[in-house]
């Protein structure tokens, strides 16, 4: 955000101090009449050529620059605005609170246009950069760039991390808490406790700068499919690879994989699903050909995003190719079309009892089912987690059904506002999807989480069902909980009808 502050001139005639004078750029006012004809430093400021650059004049009046955008009225006739990310550098001797100045972007700017309204000079920043900005314009000395929380949340924050390994581990929370950067906090830290940062001997900028792009390439105004969403898949996948039969069996290799696929598994997700990119001929839909298109735009995007960043540039090519097609091949299986294919694979080896964690194609296959699950583990946690997440995909579903209304296309399943109801969709979902794929890990990795999961999985049904009956008693077919969106919002990627 832009706040523009009135540059004050100090009232009194005061020599400059000679670090001021010295520096380039420093601004005085001078007083000497013989210089400028005028006794009155303060008249000095409304004329342009009241500006000193001389050293040795010890009698000048002197400024200091205040705030984060200054309107610099007493220089120039004419008004300027100064952004606070653009001309300014911070002072790198003594503690003095001036600022170099850039006055080339000062001339630059265009002529005055009369006042401007507040919302259209104002930069939306997130949380953490205003505080950052705000403090180094306060004198403080700049934090360290690896540093990835504030530090007015890093206590609670920290506090959460801590416990990152508890099914109850609330990622609502912890994104408020991380100022909106929940994937990026909980990724770095991730890779940190695992040691993939020393193992691969990786640049920690290179990771954090890797981890911003995903989470800032995820959609925002996106419901469900956001980074949010992302963080709370990562964080599930954390607490399958730290089960006893993965634990001891993953590799580094594959417990990066991992995180990496669960971390950009939904990266640049439009927030609709593949059905409304094939019908309304999505230049995504052709390019893939109509064959798991976003999962195969989610692998793209993520790879595209590991060459741009050079996180691991130092690896053999070999590798690099090798690791780009294995996390294709994660991704690929969240395609929820192919659900029964992966499951039926599934249990057979299960009923065969031949998994062999030694083995890198099983383990391979694991690390699949355990994104599958990390994926749509929603249903299995808590009920109040339980209940956010499937209002917002609920949520997400009905905007396209919105869509396709206003456009008189065919309205997808699960997606008109007036037939369904949440309830409706979370006890089809469960019966039919994610009760026969946990049940059959709960097979595999019959361990405390597993049991965990299904019992909240069962509470859950029986709520959904005990809120339709509830529904169907009061005789209300419609969800409070949502109202008509504005179909005129299409999704990003979704605006080629």
């Amino acid at each position: 955000m832009e706040v523009c502050y009135q540059l004050p001139v100090l009232p009194l005639d005061r020599p400059v101090p000679k670090h001021v004078l010295s520096r380039r750029g420093a601004i005085s006012f001078s007083s000497s009449s013989s210089l400028f004809g005028c006794p009155d430093p303060r008249q000095l400021s409304q004329r342009r050529g009241a500006i000193s650059y001389d050293s040795s004049d010890q009698t000048a009046v002197y400024i200091r620059m205040l705030g984060a955008c200054v309107i610099f009225k007493q220089l120039f006739s004419r008004d300027v605005r100064v952004r606070s990310r653009v001309g300014f550098e911070p002072e790198r001797r003594g503690s003095h609170p001036y600022l170099y100045i850039d006055f080339r972007i000062l001339h630059s700017c265009p002529e005055s246009v009369g006042p401007v309204c507040s919302r259209k000079v104002r930069r939306l920043l997130s949380f953490q950069r205003y505080l950052h900005c705000s403090r180094f314009f306060r004198g403080f000395p700049p934090q360290n760039p690896l540093y990835i929380l504030d530090d007015d949340y890093t206590g609670q924050a920290k506090c959460m991390l801590e416990k990152v390994g508890n099914w109850n581990f609330d990622i609502f929370l912890f994104d408020r808490l991380t100022n909106g950067n929940s994937l990026v906090s909980l990724s770095f830290h991730l890779f940190s406790c695992f040691g993939l940062i020393e193992f691969f001997h990786l640049d920690m900028v290179k990771l954090r700068r890797f981890l911003v792009m995903v989470q800032e390439d995820y959609h925002n105004q996106n419901p469900y499919h956001n980074a949010v969403h992302a963080a709370d898949v990562t964080q599930a996948m954390h607490c399958y690879l730290k089960e006893p039969k993965l634990c001891k069996s993953l590799t580094p290799w594959d417990i990066l994989l991992g995180l990496l696929a669960a971390a950009t598994h939904d990266l640049d997700h439009p927030g609709v699903n593949q059905s409304f990119l094939i019908k309304t001929n999505h230049y995504l839909a052709s390019l893939y050909k109509n064959t798991s298109v976003l999962e195969n735009h989610h692998w793209r995007s993520a790879v595209g995003l590991l060459r741009e960043s050079g996180l691991f540039a130092h690896l053999s090519a070999e590798d690099r190719l090798k690791m780009e097609s294995e996390l294709g091949s994660l991704i690929l299986a969240t395609d929820i079309s192919r659900q029964n294919e992966y499951l039926s694979q599934f249990r057979a080896h299960l009923d065969r009892e031949d998994l062999c964690l030694d083995d890198a194609g099983h383990r391979h296959f694991i690390l699949q089912m355990a994104l599958k699950c990390a994926d749509i583990c929603n249903p299995c946690r808590t009920w109040e987690l339980s209940k956010q997440w499937s209002e917002k995909v609920t949520q997400e579903f009905f905007h396209q059904g919105d869509i396709e209304k206003k456009y008189k296309l065919e309205v997808s399943p699960l997606c008109d506002r007036q037939l369904e109801t949440v309830a409706d969709i979370q006890i089809g979902f469960i019966t039919y999807v994610v009760e026969p794929l946990f049940v059959e890990w709960a097979r595999f990795t019959d361990t405390r989480l597993s049991q965990t999961m299904l019992g909240y999985l069962g509470l859950n049904k029986a709520g959904w069902k005990g809120m339709l009956q509830g529904q169907a008693v009061s005789g209300d077919d419609t969800d409070p909980a949502f109202e008509e969106n504005d179909p005129d919002t299409l999704p990003q990627e979704s605006r080629e009808l």
